[in-house]
């Protein structure tokens, strides 16, 4: 059973590639973050406040875990931080899986975030100087993680539609 896992930061267009990409697959496209909303019956914005970021992080970890280790075949995209706790960057490259790291520019996500952060709470608040200096600082921060992927595709000035075009040829 094949799993496509894809991780990235926010903005590095994770849960588009994954639908465009199991359009031309036929594999289901899951996401991740919005699978731990339907379970916890709340949005992730609430599970931090009312939860907390541990709560969370351990209901992640739990179903990503099941998910990867399911007999069922998938696209799976991960939240921006999943690599990041709980040992999760170990499940990158198990028996059959093959995950795909979204290498964005800070230059990309910072235009990318700038016209949605509104429904990021992690930026919501941020001027856009600020905004950037967070981004870069979280890359440096994340990347030992993300960079655990078995591919690692760049996205900057490519459509989503090249993206999940050139992750296919990969996976032929």
């Amino acid at each position: 059973m094949i799993k496509i896992v894809l991780l990235g930061y926010m903005g590095s267009g994770k849960s588009t590639i994954a639908h465009l990409l199991s359009e031309k697959t036929q594999i289901e496209a899951l996401d991740l973050d919005k699978i731990i909303e339907e379970r916890a019956g709340m949005s992730i914005k609430n599970i931090f406040e009312q939860k907390g970021e541990v709560f969370f992080r351990k209901l992640e970890n739990q179903i990503f875990k099941e998910l990867i280790s399911s007999e069922k075949e998938m696209i799976l995209s991960l939240g921006g931080g999943t690599p990041c706790y709980a040992n999760n960057h170990e499940l990158l490259n198990g028996d059959g899986v093959t995950s795909f790291y979204l290498k964005a520019s800070i230059e990309t996500l910072h235009n990318r975030l700038l016209s949605i952060r509104d429904n990021r709470p992690l930026i919501a608040e941020q001027e856009e100087e600020e905004m950037k200096e967070y981004i870069a600082k979280h890359l440096f921060d994340r990347s030992y993680y993300y960079n655990q992927a078995t591919h690692i595709v760049p996205v900057d000035d490519k459509s989503p539609e090249e993206v999940a075009d050139e992750i296919n040829r990969i996976l032929a």
